[in-house]
């Protein structure tokens, strides 16, 4: 079976720890450990989250006097991919000894006149007390908003049209290497309409709805979108939130999740699934082996008509 895996942004740092190295390499042994038995078993593409990476990436480049202007979302994307890519590179290297593995940096191509450009939803960086982050808003000029007890910075999150690189991952998994590719949704990239030239643009692609794309291009019997919950939740953040364990994707949409958490997720999830008739999940990075099997998480199925 040929599986796509999404590791959430916080895979390698949780929220509130410190974004050090060693935290880090420490936080990667975990996502070795819920994903090698799958990958014993099964063709296996990953892609991961970049938020508090590419977040922490930007306030350096923002604060170094040595540039005359910080660095672009989509150049700093692509250096999140290659950080990212290594850790998880070692990491399995050492727990699948003798399995091919590569890590890609790879492009997305999206609208110019996508109207996310207008309208900045996509959670960056760390969280901070709302004083702190409204003055590094109005020293930085970044947008920002409320996500859960603080506030981060939010950037446009334009929708993915197609990941360049398809064709080479295609051909990497038909000789039996896994591969690390789409980190953070892929290097941003708009085309000209006449030469085809590309051009970086300043936004971070939701690496969910990157992944239901790609899954939907390799033609993937399995989209497995892994966070920090065990399912989808009716009602999160209230008295009495109820699991979700079985869905449609018109049913996961009549949910109406949150935005910047597990909107996308659900979103990504049902795309896939209605697109291509196969199956997608949502769940815990833990327990994504059992989820895979049925044991666990919110399963995505198609709806199957009666009669």
């Amino acid at each position: 079976m040929r599986i796509v895996i999404a590791l959430g942004g916080n895979a390698l740092l949780h929220r509130g720890e410190r974004p050090d190295a060693d935290v880090q390499e420490t936080n990667i042994d975990r996502v070795t450990t819920a994903i090698a038995g799958l990958a014993l078993e099964h063709e296996i593409v990953i892609t991961h989250g970049n938020g508090p990476q590419i977040g922490l990436l930007a306030m350096e480049s923002a604060a170094d006097p040595a540039l005359s202007a910080p660095y672009p979302l989509d150049l700093l994307g692509a250096q999140t991919q290659g950080m990212i890519g290594s850790l998880l590179v070692r990491a399995i290297y050492d727990a699948l000894p003798g399995r091919p593995i590569a890590a890609l940096v790879t492009h997305t191509r999206v609208r110019a006149d996508d109207p996310a450009f207008g309208t900045p939803t996509k959670f960056v960086g760390q969280v901070y007390p709302r004083k702190i982050a409204e003055s590094l808003a109005r020293t930085h000029g970044w947008h920002i908003a409320e996500d859960g007890t603080g506030w981060r910075r939010v950037v446009p999150s334009p929708s993915p049209e197609r990941i360049l690189e398809t064709e080479t991952i295609h051909g990497l998994l038909g000789s039996g290497v896994l591969v690390i590719c789409a980190g953070g949704g892929g290097v941003p990239v708009t085309a000209d309409q006449d030469t085809g030239a590309l051009t970086g643009v300043e936004a971070v692609v939701d690496k969910d709805l990157t992944a239901a794309l790609l899954a939907e291009d390799l033609k993937a019997d399995f989209l497995l979108i892994l966070t920090d919950v065990p399912c989808v939740y009716a009602g999160y953040g209230t008295h009495d939130p109820q699991p979700v364990l079985d869905a449609t994707p018109d049913e996961l949409r009549r949910g109406d999740y949150a935005v910047g958490s597990m909107g996308p997720k659900a979103e990504a999830a049902a795309r896939f699934v209605e697109r291509t008739g196969a199956l997608a999940a949502i769940g815990a990075l833990d327990a994504a082996y059992e989820i895979v099997h049925g044991r666990s998480g919110t399963l995505v199925r198609p709806d199957l008509a009666v009669g």
